[in-house]
């Protein structure tokens, strides 16, 4: 069996797989339409036209009366010239046809036709002989006899073509990345970030580089390499750069690919694409998405028959079945590496693991320079600027980050990318577009100033809240206004204190529209679910709660599932009540120390909403102008400070 591999580096003019394969009644019905069509041309060219056709008494008759200057007899055909009615004009030709087996002349003279008008009468005979005479003789019966030889064949090789799918359906759909494939190729110069996982990764293409190094020394490669990390953080991008550096063919499918309707379809195209990788080794196989097929077994309904499990045994054998020497590494990504298969992740199979993270500002860095390798970025661009605005982006958010600016500085008609045109295609990724069509009345947009002035006092005031980069009132996909706080510095362990000034930051808002306006709108409803949502894992999942303690639970009652088992935990009624006692008590927290910041520093907190309503936006510089005034400090890194 054959593996149906399409490189993705062959050049134009390949041939490519259709599958839009008309139907058996629409093959049909073309070739009777194509039989008849055929057949009304042969018969309009070996008919001649009705006009020019004559009877022998016509003829006989134009002979009489001295009509014709010459006959040309071809076998029973005769073919007439006419004399010319003027002297120059062209003759004219008719048609007929003479009896069969009688002399012309003997035929005219019995029609009346005299002697002394034969005799100024021109008759020549043309014999006809040769393969044009045959093939004009045979021709109109040959060709819809070839015509039908032609449309059974067409028949017969549609279904050959059928039966060959039909076997093919249980090849592999994987495809391959070739060695020598220049465009498609990527090394790790074109992965930046995620240092860790690439050295990690660096033995692997050692190994396929150089495997007698390794097999000398009794040592066995890992047979698989398991890539875990959120997603667009680059696990497909760092599996073709270990394809790359090591030069080996690279085979690359989704974990969906091997699953069909039909039970062992997929177990045949794990089959199938090993068998194809082995007789190319070394080579990498990558999965993407390996939990389509690789979540633990005898979870839900369907049993061990189900097709997804039986391809999962299949991966399961061919993996276990590798020899050291076979130079072969399978390397699959995940975002759900929790609902793996056991035996999927022992020693053996995926036994080596490898955790992408997101960027840090550095990388992040790293990682705009590469998309801009291509774009014309102005002067003014600043991708310092950009990396530490966007925390907590993946590579492909800031891939995308750089496209929207190209689009951006492409609609305004500009030849390069400015630093305004980045920054706007943050925002439009971070938060949505602007909406153009919105107005605000004076009312709102007061409303919004000072909600988005709460916000912003909040996090300058309270001291483990980020910074404020940006406050404004322009309205953004869902957004009325928004306040852009970023950290200082890469946060990998929350604390405690942390989360609450978060949330009495999140909390500003609601508390200055209580505070100016005495009454609360729809506008801190988001706000209220964020704050709320990290509230409930600060006692569940974090153990920040001092009734509760440090344990987790689920806070939810139990739910039963079929054949008895239990989602979750069951916990008790006083439990539930007492984890939702102590989300109530961290919130109002928040709002008690949220109105005292705005309490205390009413004056800044009243000159930035009215600023707002003035110019819509504050960038940082801008804003922190405002706030220095009141003696509310700027927030920097430690060593900033001791240089400033």
């Amino acid at each position: 069996m054959k593996l149906n591999l399409q490189p993705t580096g062959k050049k134009k003019g390949g041939k490519k797989k259709n599958n839009n394969t008309p139907s058996i009644s629409t093959q049909i019905l073309t070739s009777l339409l194509l039989f008849a069509v055929l057949s009304l041309v042969i018969d309009s060219f070996w008919s001649p036209e009705e006009n020019n056709r004559i009877s022998l008494s016509e003829t006989a008759t134009l002979v009489s009366e001295g009509k014709v200057e010459k006959i040309l007899v071809k076998g029973e055909k005769l073919e007439i010239n006419l004399v010319p009615e003027t002297e120059g004009a062209e003759s004219i030709e008719k048609i007929s046809k003479k009896e069969e087996g009688t002399a012309l002349s003997e035929t005219l003279v019995n029609y009346g036709v005299t002697t002394e008008q034969l005799t100024g009468l021109t008759i020549e005979i043309d014999e006809p002989s040769g393969f044009a005479y045959w093939l004009a003789q045979l021709a109109p019966f040959l060709l819809p006899l070839l015509g039908l030889i032609f449309i059974i064949w067409f028949f017969m090789r549609q279904v050959k073509g059928t039966n060959g799918q039909a076997m093919s359906f249980g090849n592999s759909k994987a495809r391959i990345i070739l060695p020598n494939n220049k465009d498609k190729r990527v090394t790790f110069k074109d992965v930046a970030g995620n240092r860790e996982a690439k050295k990690e990764l660096e033995e692997m293409v050692e190994f396929l580089k150089n495997p007698k190094k390794f097999i000398d020394m009794g040592a066995k490669i890992p047979k698989g390499v398991l890539m875990t990390g959120a997603p667009g953080t680059g696990k497909t991008m760092l599996a073709r750069a270990v394809a790359g550096e090591a030069k080996v063919p690279f085979f690359y499918l989704s974990g969906s690919d091997f699953v069909e309707m039909f039970v062992g379809v997929g177990a045949s195209r794990v089959r199938d694409l090993f068998k194809m990788a082995k007789k190319m080794s070394p080579a990498i196989i990558f999965i993407d998405e390996i939990d389509a097929v690789g979540r633990s077994r005898g979870v839900g309904i369907g049993g061990g028959n189900d097709e997804r499990e039986q391809t999962l045994n299949q991966i399961l054998v061919e993996m276990d079945g590798f020899e050291p020497n076979e130079k072969l590494i399978v390397m699959a990504a995940t975002n759900r590496s929790d609902v793996l298969d056991s035996a999927l992740m022992r020693p053996g199979r995926f036994d080596r693991r490898v955790t992408l993270d997101l960027p840090d500002r550095r990388d992040r860095k790293k990682i705009l320079e590469i998309h801009a390798t291509k774009k014309p970025l102005a002067d003014d661009t600043n991708l310092q600027t950009i990396s530490e605005r966007t925390a907590g982006f993946s590579g492909a958010d800031l891939e995308s980050l750089m496209n929207e600016g190209a689009i951006i500085a492409a609609l305004h008609n500009r030849k390069q990318i400015t630093q305004e045109d980045l920054l706007e295609a943050l925002e439009k990724v971070m938060i949505g577009p602007k909406r153009q069509s919105h107005l605000a009345n004076e009312h709102e947009k007061k409303k919004t100033a000072y909600h988005e002035a709460g916000h912003a006092i909040v996090a300058s005031v309270l001291p483990d809240a980020d910074p404020v980069h940006k406050v404004t009132i322009i309205p953004r996909a869902r957004a009325g206004g928004f306040t852009m706080k970023l950290p200082l510095d890469e946060r990998r362990l929350p604390t405690r204190a942390i989360y609450e000034d978060d949330i009495a930051m999140g909390l500003g808002g609601y508390v200055a529209e209580e505070k100016i306006f005495g009454d609360i709108s729809t506008g801190p409803s988001n706000d209220l679910k964020v704050a709320t949502a990290t509230a409930r894992d600060m006692v569940t999942r974090f153990g920040m709660s001092s009734k509760i303690g440090p344990i987790v639970v689920d806070g939810k009652p139990a739910q039963t599932m079929f054949g008895g088992r239990v989602e979750g935990s069951s916990r008790s009624e006083k439990m539930l009540e007492t984890i939702d006692a102590e989300i109530s008590a961290i919130i109002h927290r928040g709002l008690e120390r949220a109105r005292n910041v705005l309490d205390e520093y009413n004056d800044a907190f009243v000159e930035i909403a009215e600023t707002l309503i003035k110019v819509e936006t504050l960038e940082q510089d801008q804003y922190n102008e405002i706030i220095k005034k009141y003696g509310i400090p700027i927030k920097e890194l430690p060593e900033t400070k001791k240089t400033s």
